[in-house]
């Protein structure tokens, strides 16, 4: 196993996530490495689609207040979990494309995130997770969701 400097937990506040980031933790523990936690808000606004797909004006949605309530969510989170010393990083936008730009942003050198595997290639690892394997310039841990 690498000597890891940098440990990336993709959370995503499901049930699992506390097996995600005890697994995480264990590894920087291990090997004295930074932690860092983030949870990417993907939203998708409401599509009116009678006839045509567009923008749905009849629900307005407050992007940032979603941002700053995940925000919230990921410190109350770390504080349950008693992470003093872990950095919190919430973004807007695909989960795929927002965790592999933050790796290469942040020199992450593994990637922890749970496998919740549903369908063709996502049977092993879910869909984030299949999508994130193919991007990355560093190590991923796939941790298998207990059901």
């Amino acid at each position: 196993m690498s000597n890891y400097n940098h440990i990336l937990v993709a959370v995503d506040f499901s049930a699992s996530a506390v097996q995600v980031l005890n697994k995480a933790r264990e590894i920087s523990d291990r090997n004295n490495a930074r932690l860092s936690l983030l949870h990417v808000v993907e939203y998708l606004p409401p599509i009116d689609s009678v006839y045509e797909p567009t923008l749905s004006s009849t629900w307005v949605i407050d992007e940032a207040e979603m941002l700053e309530q995940a925000k919230n969510s990921l410190k109350k989170f770390s504080q349950q979990q008693k992470l003093d010393n872990a950095e919190l990083h919430t973004l807007s936008g695909a989960p795929k494309h927002e965790i592999t730009q933050f790796v290469k942003d942040h020199q992450c050198d593994l990637i922890v995130m749970g496998s919740h595997g549903r369908h063709g290639i996502n049977i092993l690892l879910g869909s984030t997770a299949s999508a994130v394997l193919h991007r990355m310039p560093c190590d991923i841990l796939a941790v298998k969701i207990d059901t």
